[in-house]
């Protein structure tokens, strides 16, 4: 993870976050890395279906069609927070950490999406375990697919 940061920093970049089954874990994950406030502008928590709309921008009638739980919608809510948030990379998390299935999505289903200057990017995950492991996971992914979209060689998340 402070490798990540380390490489915004270095390319003088700076990040926001959209969550929701994170429900702010990704932010708080961040903000223990020294050095983060350099690259770290803030971030939505965006659990309520209609908040990923009128905060984040996520189109309504993708909301509608779609549901929360969708690839489409997690590249919304990074584009959404990039722009909202005036940062070059929006980094974003929806899914099902359980325990409950939502909206005919299995516990487990996540998307994490980046969105930056060269593009975006979604990743689809199927985690199993706990709540909390569910949604750590997701941190974890979320980091790997910004390091895997940074420019040059791909920083490490470890350490």
């Amino acid at each position: 993870m402070a490798a990540v940061v380390r490489a915004l920093v270095e390319r003088h970049q700076t990040l926001a976050v959209a969550e929701s089954l994170t429900g702010g874990l990704l932010a708080a994950t961040l903000v223990e890395i020294p050095g983060v406030s350099a690259v770290f502008r803030g971030g939505l928590v965006v659990y309520a279906t209609d908040l990923k709309h009128t905060l984040a921008g996520v189109p309504r009638q993708l909301l509608d069609e779609r549901g929360p739980v969708d690839p489409e919608v997690a590249l919304a809510l990074a584009a959404g927070v990039r722009e909202r948030c005036g940062s070059d990379w929006g980094l974003a998390t929806t899914g099902v950490a359980g325990p409950d299935p939502q909206d005919g999505k299995p516990v487990g289903t996540v998307f994490v999406a980046v969105a930056g200057p060269g593009g975006s990017a979604v990743r689809e995950l199927s985690l199993a375990g706990s709540r909390a492991e569910i949604r750590s996971a997701s941190v974890m992914s979320a980091l790997s697919l910004l390091a895997a979209q940074l420019p040059g060689p791909p920083p490490g998340i470890a350490g």
